[in-house]
Formats: C-alpha cells, sequence, structure tokens
C-alpha cells in the first residue's frame, strides 16, 4: 500500500471487529491501524460494514450485519434513538456503560496525564438511570404544518419530532406536549431558522426535583406572542405544579438558544430546589446541574476529598451559582468563590442569603487574577477546588495554584481528556493525584464526569 493510500475506499464492503467506542458513541474497528467509525456497533462485536467516507486518517461505515454481537448489546427502550442525537449508548448495558467510562478515565490519565498508579474507581452510577434530566431545551419547527419539537438528529440540525423523552422528567414531556398542542391552537408559527421568521423558537422546562416546582421559557423570536393571556391560563391549567411562566426574547440570527431579555409572564422569577441540605433557587438562565441525585454523589465526593474540619479556607474557583461553594461552607471555617459571569455569582450571594451561610463569600473575575488578588490580602487557602468547563483549566490558574501552595486540590471534572493534562501539570510541580472518582452524570450518553484527590507533596 502507497503512503497516502487508505486501505478502504468508498463503497467497499468489509468485515471488521469492533475494539473501542468513540467519544459519540461509534464503535471504532481498526485496518492496518487505520480506523474507521461506525455508528450503533459495540466493542468486541464484529461485522459486514459499507465504507461510505474515506479521509486521510479515518473512515466511516454503515453496519450492515453484526456475525457476532456484543453480550453487553440490549434493545433501546427508546423508539427515536437511532435518529435522535440526545443519547449515544442505549443499546449498551448499565453496567457495561458504568465500565467503559472507568476504562476511559483510566486510559487518558495513562496516555495524556502519563499517570499510571493513579486508582481509578467504579463508576458511581444510578439505581435508576432514566427520567434524571431536570431540564429540557427543545427546538421547535413545522413539517408538513403542524408543529413539531424535539432533539436535533445527530451531527444536524434537522429536529427528530419528540413526544416524550425518557431521560428527562415525565412533567417536561407533558409541558412540551402542551405548549405544541397551544402553539397549533392559536395558530403560533414555529421559528425558520434559515428563512428568519416565525415565533417560537424553544421550549425549555426546569424542574425541581427535591421541590416538584416547575418553571416553563417560551424562547420567541420578538417580544409579540399571540394570545399571551390565553396561553398562560392554559398552562396553569393544564399543569399544577407551575411555579413560573416566562417569554425570553432572542431576535438574533443563531442558533444560541437564549437572548438577553427575559421577563416573567406569570408567577415567581425563580423556582426552588435542594441538593442535599442546600436549597438554589433557579432562574431561567441560571447554571444547575441537570441530574440533582448523582450532583450530591459527586459534592459528596468532592467534600471527602476536601477532608474538612471546620477550620480550613478554602477558595472555589469556576464558582458558578456557588453549588460546591455552598456545599463546603458547610464544613469549612470560610469559602472564597469566584466566577468569570456576573449573573452567575448574583445568583451565589442569593443562594448563600437563603442558605443563611455567611461563611461564603463571592467574587467576579477571571480566577487567575482575583486569586492572587486574595493572596495580597492575607488569604491563605488550605484547599483549592476547582470545576471548569471542557476546556479545562487556564495554564496561568494553574500556576497560580501552585504559587498558593495549598494542602489540597479538588478537581472536578467534565472532561477526562483536560482533566489528565491538568493533573499531569500539577504532578509536575509538587502536587500528586491520590485517586479519582468517575461519577455518572449523564446515564445513556457518553458524557462522565470526576473528582479526582490531588496532595501537595510533603504534607
Amino acid at each position: 500500500m502507497a503512503a497516502n493510500e487508505t486501505p478502504v475506499k468508498k463503497n467497499e464492503q468489509v468485515h471488521v471487529t469492533f475494539e473501542d467506542l468513540t467519544h459519540d458513541g461509534a464503535g471504532v474497528a481498526k485496518l492496518d491501524g487505520y480506523p474507521i467509525f461506525v455508528p450503533r456497533a459495540l466493542p468486541g462485536e464484529q461485522g459486514e460494514i459499507k465504507v461510505i467516507k474515506v479521509k486521510k486518517n479515518y473512515a466511516i461505515g454503515r453496519l450492515i450485519e453484526l456475525t457476532e454481537e456484543s453480550e453487553e448489546r440490549v434493545e433501546p427502550p427508546c423508539p427515536i434513538f437511532k435518529n435522535c442525537g440526545g443519547c449515544q449508548i442505549q443499546h449498551l448495558s448499565y453496567e457495561a456503560q458504568l465500565e467503559h467510562k472507568r476504562k476511559h478515565v483510566e486510559g487518558v490519565l495513562r496516555r495524556i496525564g502519563k499517570l499510571d498508579n493513579v486508582t481509578v474507581h467504579p463508576t458511581l452510577g444510578m439505581e435508576d438511570p432514566w427520567r434524571y434530566r431536570n431540564k429540557a431545551q427543545v427546538p421547535v419547527g413545522e413539517r408538513n404544518g403542524d408543529i413539531i419539537a424535539g432533539f436535533y438528529a445527530k451531527r444536524s440540525h434537522e429536529i427528530v419530532d419528540m413526544p416524550n423523552c425518557i431521560i428527562q422528567h415525565e412533567e417536561s414531556d407533558h409541558t412540551v406536549q402542551l405548549i405544541k398542542d397551544l402553539a397549533k391552537k392559536y395558530g403560533i408559527r414555529a421559528y425558520d431558522e434559515e428563512k428568519h421568521r416565525g415565533t417560537l423558537r424553544h421550549i425549555v422546562t426546569r424542574h425541581g426535583k427535591n421541590t416538584g416546582e416547575l418553571m416553563v421559557v417560551l424562547v420567541t423570536r420578538g417580544k409579540e406572542l399571540p394570545n399571551k393571556k390565553n396561553i398562560i391560563q392554559d398552562i396553569r391549567d393544564n399543569l399544577p405544579h407551575v411555579k413560573s411562566i416566562v417569554q425570553n426574547i432572542n431576535p438574533k440570527k443563531t442558533n444560541v438558544i437564549f437572548g438577553d431579555k427575559t421577563e416573567v409572564l406569570w408567577g415567581e422569577e425563580v423556582i426552588y430546589d435542594r441538593i442535599g441540605d442546600v436549597k438554589f433557587a433557579i432562574s431561567a438562565r441560571s447554571f444547575y446541574q441537570v441530574n440533582p441525585d448523582q450532583t450530591k454523589v459527586l459534592y459528596d465526593k468532592a467534600l471527602e476529598y476536601a477532608n474538612l474540619t471546620g477550620h480550613e479556607t478554602v477558595i472555589d474557583a469556576y464558582c458558578g451559582i456557588g453549588t460546591i461553594s455552598l456545599f463546603l461552607a458547610q464544613k469549612a471555617k470560610h469559602v472564597y468563590g469566584v466566577e468569570i459571569v456576573p449573573e452567575a455569582i448574583s445568583d451565589a450571594k442569593n443562594n448563600a442569603r437563603l442558605n443563611d451561610l455567611t461563611n461564603a463569600e463571592f467574587a467576579v473575575g477571571e480566577a487567575e487574577k482575583v486569586m492572587p488578588w486574595w493572596y495580597a490580602q492575607g488569604v491563605r487557602p488550605d484547599v483549592i477546588v476547582v470545576d471548569p468547563p471542557r476546556k479545562g483549566c487556564d495554564e496561568t490558574l494553574l500556576e497560580t495554584i501552585v504559587n498558593m501552595k495549598p494542602e489540597r486540590v479538588v478537581y472536578v471534572s467534565c472532561n477526562p481528556a483536560t482533566l489528565a493534562r491538568d493533573l499531569k501539570y500539577l504532578a509536575e510541580h509538587g502536587f500528586e493525584t491520590k485517586e479519582v472518582q468517575p461519577v455518572d452524570m449523564f446515564p445513556q450518553t457518553m458524557h462522565v464526569e470526576c473528582v479526582a484527590e490531588v496532595v501537595r507533596k510533603g504534607n
């Protein structure tokens, strides 16, 4: 085979063995080291595929027939699983999902982080890994003159109409169906992304798992919402747990969901929920974890790794609305939270007041700038907690952590690859990763959250 040749050609049929899964749940087969990605195939399976796309470094195939099935293959319970982009691995048994996530974390720590001897515990899963999402953000469209709403198809902006979603709370399903019916009843047109016309863009629901409270958000292209009073009354009549009905206005030609202006149509501006003993106010645009049961599992582990006795000063970088900060404040002497989003810090301060926690204070800004300022004021953190976005920590923040010399770092991560990269940096600068605990926050998907326990060497 010539240097620039690939081992397969487009439309060729080949027999392959699958070894792994990609980040979006496709099976990975290799021919002479050349990867072929095939949706809905599982590790350990063999089958006949048709090659549908060929690139220099990989190919994409379509599964024609399996000649050997994995013992972990199950029938996906969702009727639109094959088309919908919401879940990736409903066809894999839940026990196998948990083990795959553990092995994935272990693999990236070794490959990217060069951390060969770190204990990666079995993934903490759910007793019932369905109906766990407390938030739905559903795009609205039209097909054959009818209103449709659902997740986008994989790798597209084509809406797959969704009568119900078995990873979302039942009340979200009822709400989405009701709004679809009301849009049809009152002649409200769905937003057309290409032509930038129509009214209703998204239906967003937020549900307080532990309070039962419901918020309905209608995202519209303009302020005008025909038959607004009738719609509000119909929502109240049909959804007995609704506490807040909100309109968000997004006039831009964009696929970003929310616009800048939010108006309460009826009820409260927020709903409430609890994680453990901490109460949170949730507005239409607040960041709040979508799986509160597993969030408590995650935060309990972060609290365990922080090893607080009541005498410690803690800094929570990327504190968001103060979820982890307030968990820590129950056990720490003082907690400082920093976050770049002003609205999140406003929510964090309100949540501290809501829980009568006076030993937590919050600042707006970049953590790598605010934290040295705190240090200059005499703040000496015993523990630093980070919970960054998928891109991980900025190197300047990691430098700041190293310079502040905390006894412990608790790293909460939604991306094992950037976690491994950042733990490698800390390992090269006087810190040791003791152990990592994966937590399954998003069953039926490829996502995995982790908490890492990191200590300063010499402690």
